[in-house]
């Protein structure tokens, strides 16, 4: 039992990986990864070959429930819907970098809502947690040669709406580090110039504080939507604090103290192309805990 139980534990950080990358929340995350706990508690070990594969799958169909019993509750969510911010400590290596970039950041895991919940689950199982498809077709109680067709018309609707952009992670924090400098000095020239012409913001509110329905289009409105806060910054006490979100160097952004809002951005190294903004106070809570007990 100690074995089991060391063993889970040292996986637990990959199972709320795959939990989080399937339903874009931490709290959920975790609460799957809890019963998958105690399924795991409870079964004869004797009898699972592979425990690794067993728990991601397990993982994996318990995501699978919580997503399509969620699915009522987001058709209700008033406006639009973003995945809540993790901040991530940065890897060691320059792979490991472009690997978490890649499938945590939070376009990433945007445009991943968009795929039913087997078809999410099966293409992160194969692209990201590298399983064969033997097993991916065994967890979703599927044949593998649907699975295979799942897997690619998966890879398929993800090349058509991901938009990527080749640049190194230098290039990025650096523009990261002119953009939060510009908007600490609430200077609107350097923002507008950061920003490409065909830039979009998509904000998360909640229905809790403001935000916009539909994505803003165009660089110079997002600049002068992101420079209106710094108007009244010495009045407002607006501190801009440079942090990895997702993987990725993103920005938090403080109002009178409080945090406003958590920024998530996709650069083609000179310009920003899409700027994401989480404003819904519930999706910042954990963001917030954690400085204030940085801070304490």
């Amino acid at each position: 039992m100690e074995d089991a139980t060391d063993l889970f534990g040292s996986l637990r950080p990959r199972l709320i990986g795959a939990a989080y990358r399937m339903l874009g929340s931490s709290a959920e995350a975790e609460d799957v990864v809890q019963d998958v706990w105690l399924r795991w508690h409870e079964a004869d070990k004797t009898a699972i070959d592979n425990p690794e594969a067993w728990l991601i799958a397990t993982t994996t169909r318990r995501a699978i429930d919580r997503l399509r019993s969620a699915h009522a509750q987001r058709e209700q969510y008033v406006g639009i819907w973003l995945p809540e911010p993790v901040l991530t400590d940065g890897p060691a290596t320059p792979e490991q970098v472009n690997e978490i970039s890649n499938d945590l950041s939070i376009a990433f895991l945007t445009v991943l809502e968009r795929l039913a919940p087997d078809a999410r689950a099966a293409f992160l199982l194969h692209e990201v947690f590298e399983a064969d498809y033997a097993d991916i077709a065994k967890t979703l109680g599927k044949t593998e040669a649907a699975t295979r067709q799942i897997v690619h018309r998966a890879k398929r609707q993800l090349a058509e709406d991901r938009t990527r952009y080749l640049v190194t992670e230098q290039a990025h924090q650096s523009l990261m580090r002119r953009f939060a400098d510009a908007l600490a000095r609430g200077d609107f020239t350097g923002l507008k110039s950061m920003m490409s012409e065909s830039a979009v913001l998509v904000g998360d509110g909640g229905g809790f504080v403001n935000s916009f329905p539909k994505p803003m289009v165009g660089g110079e409105r997002i600049a002068q939507l992101l420079f209106a806060p710094t108007l009244r910054r010495e009045e407002n006490h607006l501190r801009i604090e440079l942090v990895e979100i997702n993987g990725t160097i993103g920005v938090l952004r403080y109002l009178d103290g409080e945090l406003e809002s958590a920024q998530s951005f996709v650069s083609d190294g000179e310009h920003i192309q899409r700027v994401y903004v989480q404003r819904n106070p519930e999706k910042l809570a954990r963001i917030r805990a954690h400085q204030h007990l940085r801070v304490a």
